[in-house]
């Protein structure tokens, strides 16, 4: 016989009544407890955050409240499997998405890790009163399911700041990435001719972004001359050397003649000392002389380019 819309429509679904069947077929107490006391503990868990932890300046009292219900339903589902103790099993797929979700959200929003990871720990307060209440038998029992709860609470709070710290990382590796891009601009002096102004340590990491933006730049504008000025590099070693060596090359592959400038007397005296080689590289004391030189090459005559006219900024 097929079942009419109406008959489909009082079909029974999973809510927490049912779950509370489960939870006392399950025989633990921490799934029986969320199970029949979900909303209570739930009311219970926001009155304690509002009054320790709560940042009204950082999120609104809906969002959080949103937050905590999603937290306990998803916490409800996967202690339901009976599995109380190991956090990363498939049945915490759920609970991990929401705390990861959570607490990328709050790294952002400006929240410490301490008070991200005490959106779990306050739960432990509620659920204790709870369990206290609801564990059948002996003290011992009693103490044995608040350790499980501990521990359950502790791992998944302990989630929430690793996740914190890796959204943070990303935030700051990201940053770094943007600082590093501002700080090697490649300027069009003139037509056919580029400079890279450079400030800082020259590290590996770095001397990639300056190659592959440099190398960008001369394609773009069809460079003759690139000029890299060093000086507000503070000191030069073999290391920095051998990046700024690389660069040379790789810009003349591109058909680019390179021209350093910047070399101060004691990093002159430097280079010397640690026998680096710059026979094949021009290099200048000043950004002025350099350009003076680019002029000279692109066939400029008294610092003035006799077939083409300034870049515009």
């Amino acid at each position: 016989m097929a079942r009419t819309p109406e008959r489909r429509a009082q079909r029974p679904v999973r809510d927490a009544r049912a779950d509370a069947r489960h939870a006392r077929d399950a025989q633990h107490p921490i799934a029986t407890v969320l199970a029949e006391h979900e909303a209570e503990l739930l009311t219970e868990w926001l009155a304690g955050q509002r009054s320790t932890v709560r940042r009204p300046d950082l999120i609104r009292d809906s969002e959080l409240n949103a937050q905590a219900a999603e937290f306990l339903a998803t916490l409800r589902q996967a202690v339901m499997t009976g599995n109380v103790r190991d956090v990363q099993a498939p049945a915490y797929d759920g609970v991990r998405s929401v705390l990861g979700t959570l607490s990328r959200a709050r790294s952002l929003q400006g929240f410490t890790p301490s008070e991200t990871a005490m959106f779990v720990f306050s739960l432990k307060g509620p659920l204790y009163a709870r369990l206290r209440r609801a564990v059948p038998g002996g003290p011992d029992q009693v103490i044995d399911t608040m350790a499980a709860a501990g521990h359950l609470l502790d791992q998944l709070g302990l989630y929430t700041v690793e996740v914190y710290q890796r959204s943070r990382e990303e935030v700051i590796a990201r940053q770094q990435e943007d600082m590093m891009e501002l700080s090697t601009p490649v300027v069009k002096l003139w037509d056919g001719i580029v400079a890279l102004p450079m400030i800082g340590t020259l590290d590996s990491a770095r001397t990639q972004v300056v190659m592959e933006t440099l190398l960008q730049r001369i394609v773009e504008t069809g460079a003759e001359v690139a000029i890299i000025d060093i000086t507000g590099v503070p000191t030069v070693d073999t290391l920095t050397a051998q990046h700024l060596l690389k660069t040379v090359t790789a810009a003349r592959l591109m058909g680019a003649d390179c021209i350093i400038s910047g070399i101060r007397p004691q990093i002159a005296q430097t280079i010397v000392h640690l026998g680096v080689d710059l026979t094949d590289v021009t290099t200048k004391a000043t950004l002025a002389d350099a350009l003076r030189l680019a002029f000279t090459r692109v066939g400029a005559a008294n610092g003035v380019p006799l077939r083409q006219t300034p870049a515009r900024a």
